[in-house]
């Protein structure tokens, strides 16, 4: 019976600020070690694990990726998370790290208490809780307020002293974090790096380490074997739902709605990127995210959008055999008229 607990990494953060890129650089760059990587996926699409499972990476096969959509991985953890985790263990060859991608809208909380569940606890240990965030996006205050504005209308306003959903989770993640890795710093000039340290350490009282990298670029030396044991202090991390919930009532993310929207090939793909800023401004889309296939192309355009920035890529040639077509996954909040994204979407085409 191998004594030694298997380290476990947990990797969360807001929508988009590029955790399934870091994960990808990881894989590439694992010194060796053979990796397990669970995904929860937001929506119906899996589409980070349908990226990552392309990356070709020797040491976490397709085999060791395993795809949770059953749902926020922080509210099926009994139903979901622990059986999967029973299951890896099990196997006869058992990985050197586990490595857990959170979805944009979970909190890290739950999933790391988890792990003080005695069937796990004596098998694996949380190596470390990694929150990845959007520097451009807190930098233009998408994420973020204008702390002394608030604070001099609140002598005028007392029942402006509380934050909005997306704030509570932003800090969330944060709270629970061992390292924050303030990712695309290359959006950004010196003066807005340092606007983005100063915002989100005002954000928490807890000081974990805190990096820089550019498109998600960060050493597998850096990101494994931090040993903290983060299972241990998951009681001083409390989330702000842990917090108001106290007595048990669950959480949910009913202030998010995700819909998957299916086109067909795209003639003029840059064409398509270009309106679809629009279409994203317009109805305040916080996330899309998704893969196209272009009239011409052997290989499929990887589409990631946090608001109206877009990033593309060609990830990887259609598989012989495979459906070719445009895929999307669209969040936003739990107003968004989807019958409207939707028709605004499919009229790019």
């Amino acid at each position: 019976m191998n004594q030694q607990k298997i380290p476990a990494t947990v990797i969360t953060g807001f929508l988009g600020a590029g955790k399934t890129t870091m994960i990808r650089n990881l894989l590439s760059n694992t010194g060796g070690k053979k990796i397990a990587l669970i995904i929860n996926e937001f929506g119906d699409l899996g589409v980070d694990g349908d990226v990552l499972k392309g990356c070709g990476a020797e040491n976490c096969t397709e085999d060791d990726i395993i795809e949770l959509t059953n749902g926020c991985i922080c509210c099926t953890v009994a139903d979901d998370f622990i059986p999967t985790m029973t299951k890896l263990l099990e196997r006869d060859q058992r990985p050197d790290h586990i490595v857990i991608e959170t979805s944009g809208l979970a909190l890290p909380q739950p999933l790391v208490a988890a792990f003080n569940w005695p069937d796990i606890r004596s098998e694996v240990t949380v190596d470390g809780v990694i929150t990845v965030v959007d520097s451009a996006a807190v930098a233009a205050g998408r994420f973020a307020d204008d702390h002394d504005a608030v604070e001099a209308r609140r002598v005028e306003d007392e029942s402006l002293d509380h934050e909005s959903p997306i704030e509570e989770l932003f800090e969330d993640q944060l709270t629970c974090a061992d390292l924050i890795v303030l990712n695309k710093t290359d959006l950004l000039d010196a003066a807005g790096i340092i606007r983005v340290r100063d915002e989100v350490a005002s954000r928490i009282s807890r000081k974990p380490a805190l990096i820089e990298a550019k498109n998600g670029d960060v050493p597998a030396s850096v990101l494994l074997g931090l040993g903290i044991g983060t299972e241990e202090d998951v009681a001083n991390r409390k989330s702000h739902h842990e917090l108001e919930h106290e007595d048990g009532t669950p959480h949910d993310h009913d202030e998010f709605d995700s819909f998957v929207v299916e086109l067909g090939t795209l003639a003029d793909a840059a064409g398509f990127i270009e309106k679809l800023k629009g279409v994203i401004a317009q109805h305040d889309v916080l996330r899309l995210k998704g893969f196209a296939d272009v009239a011409g192309k052997p290989m499929r355009l990887q589409i990631q959008a946090v608001g109206s920035r877009i990033d593309q890529y060609f990830d990887r040639a259609w598989a012989p055999g495979e459906t070719r077509g445009t895929r999307l996954v669209v969040i936003g909040l739990h107003d968004m008229d989807e019958a409207a994204v939707r028709k605004a979407i499919e009229a790019l085409v």
